[in-house]
């Protein structure tokens, strides 16, 4: 059992009026990769959303209850949340390199911390690049633009990105969904990869890529947290009937 990493307690989240998560209690381990799945709209990317305050960015949204990263209440006041983003990343559902040149994609982050001797940036750019599984297919393009790469480069260029500046987490939304299957298993491999060093928390619509890949495994239902156990309880000994009737394919 690793160390705990990151935990909400009743963690409530509401768009207006409406109630997206309803008092989420769940606590992510060090080194693990953590699949979220369920059906649409169930509240699982905006759970994943509330782990760095991506949430702040949509108007009208309320938060309450807590969320506990390294002994402290992220949505307390003193949070910088640009610090805390930094520290717990986030790869989008659709690649979204900037439209800059893959090296400096690579050290945005790295240079809006203050990094500016380009021996150093060079070594962390070949490291990130390496470390995403992407470094041979980019290495002699780096300052070609990151929107000239394939849709499967260009999210482990993502990837890449958010490692550069060497965050504990890294929150990934539906990473591979707008990707084919040959670079979707490239992506699932490198997370695989990964894990050694970062937590991961993944939101996945794809039931075979959340039983491969995942330590444990979270079912939400419309916004409600309905299981959380080891990746194989949840697929092979579910202890709800929800959580058995959705990975059966009875709804959803």
């Amino acid at each position: 059992m690793g160390e705990t990493v990151i935990t909400s307690e009743n963690l409530h989240l509401y768009y207006g009026e409406k109630e997206a998560l309803k008092g989420i209690t769940l606590s992510i381990q060090q080194g693990e990769i953590t699949a979220l799945i369920g059906p649409s709209g169930c509240g699982k990317s905006t759970f994943l959303r509330a782990l760095n305050r991506m949430n702040d960015l949509i108007p009208d949204v309320t938060t309450t209850g807590n969320v506990l990263y390294k002994g402290q209440d992220i949505y307390g006041p003193k949070i910088d949340t640009v610090d805390l983003r930094k520290e717990i990343g986030m790869v989008f559902q659709q690649p979204n390199p900037f439209p800059f040149s893959i090296y400096e994609n690579i050290t945005y982050g790295l240079k809006l911390k203050g990094v500016k001797e380009k021996a150093k940036l060079d070594q962390i750019v070949e490291e990130s690049l390496k470390a995403a599984s992407v470094w041979e297919d980019v290495k002699d393009k780096l300052h070609k633009s990151a929107l000239s790469l394939s849709g499967g480069q260009q999210q482990r260029v993502c990837i890449a990105r958010v490692l550069a500046v060497d965050p504990n987490i890294i929150l990934l939304d539906e990473p591979t969904s707008a990707l084919d299957p040959i670079s979707s298993g490239k992506i699932e491999n490198t997370l695989v990869d990964l894990k050694e060093k970062y937590t991961m928390i993944m939101v996945t619509h794809n039931m075979s890529q959340a039983s491969r890949i995942s330590d444990k495994t979270a079912f939400f239902l419309s916004g409600d947290l309905i299981e959380y156990n080891q990746t194989k309880e949840i697929f092979l000994n579910p202890s709800k009937k929800e959580t058995e009737d959705y990975i059966s394919g009875r709804f959803g």
